[in-house]
């Protein structure tokens, strides 16, 4: 009966058998990244504008400053009367000081602060701090019989002059 079991046995082979093993795993699905923490931008550090003592030469400077600054810090001031406050700051001595003391004693002989908005201001401080004759100073200037290269080298000559033709409008 040996021989009959190992005779059947080589001709229909049992199945295999399956050992005792865990079904694979279920592949999870596919990670996805954390949402990205918004990205906060920084702003560069800002200058502020140089003081202001009230000399018509240093007036266009100054007021392109107080621009510069407002126009790229405007989130900082609430209204426009804080932005004219705020460049009446930097009013530390000589003319521009008596200005601005005029200014407030304005106000508190009406009531009213004088200047309601930025335009009125650059309006006013043009009117004030600007060379009254920018032209003819730049004019008188370039045709003097005083101004000429002299030791200058040519770049630093030709700034000056580029310098004289654009005080003017």
């Amino acid at each position: 009966m040996q021989l009959q079991q190992l005779t059947q046995l080589v001709v229909n082979p049992p199945p295999p058998a399956i050992p005792n093993t865990p079904p694979p795993p279920v592949p999870s699905p596919p990670v996805s990244p954390p949402p990205a923490l918004p990205v906060r931008r920084t702003r560069p550090k800002l200058s502020c504008p140089p003081d202001f003592n009230g000399e018509r030469h240093n007036g266009r400077v100054f007021l392109n400053s107080c621009s510069l600054y407002i126009c790229l810090a405007s989130e900082q001031f609430y209204d426009e009367q804080e932005r004219i406050l705020w460049a009446l700051t930097f009013f530390k001595e000589g003319p521009a000081t008596k200005w601005s003391e005029n200014v407030f004693r304005q106000e508190a002989d009406t009531g009213i602060f004088p200047i309601q908005t930025w335009g009125d201001f650059e309006q006013q401080f043009r009117l004030h701090f600007f060379p009254a004759n920018a032209e003819a100073d730049a004019i008188n200037a370039l045709e003097g019989t005083s101004y000429h290269q002299g030791n200058r080298i040519v770049n630093d000559y030709l700034d000056s002059v580029r310098g004289h033709l654009h005080s003017y409008p």
